[in-house]
């Protein structure tokens, strides 16, 4: 079960389902590969709803390798999201969301 406070997501890939989250390592991966300066841009994106299939490819495999999954995007072509491309366009959104989020304790420590 994932846990929103630490920033993860679930996500149903081919029955199973996954924890998905953007560790500082996933995050560097991730702006490697969509070729990004920083992640503000992606943000941007995803905040003004001008975000591509690939930008959530991309969110969805370096959440899936920050929760340990041990996969590529080409692994991810043929598969199955639950909930389909809305579901996974969801999850990529929440985890940006998440990754930079406060926690309830950072919100009362100031």
């Amino acid at each position: 079960m994932a846990n929103p406070w630490t920033g993860e997501v679930a996500l149903v890939i081919d029955g199973t389902s996954h924890v998905l989250k953007l560790t500082l390592g996933a995050l560097a991966e991730l702006e490697e590969q969509l070729g990004e300066a920083s992640i503000v841009s992606l943000v941007e994106r995803f905040e003004s709803g001008q975000f591509s299939s690939r930008d959530v490819l991309a969110l969805i495999v370096a959440g899936l390798r920050g929760g340990g999954w041990q996969g590529t995007a080409t692994d991810l072509l043929a598969a199955e999201i639950q909930g389909g491309p809305v579901e996974a366009a969801k999850a990529a959104g929440q985890l940006l969301t998440r990754a930079f989020a406060l926690t309830p304790n950072e919100v009362t420590d100031g």
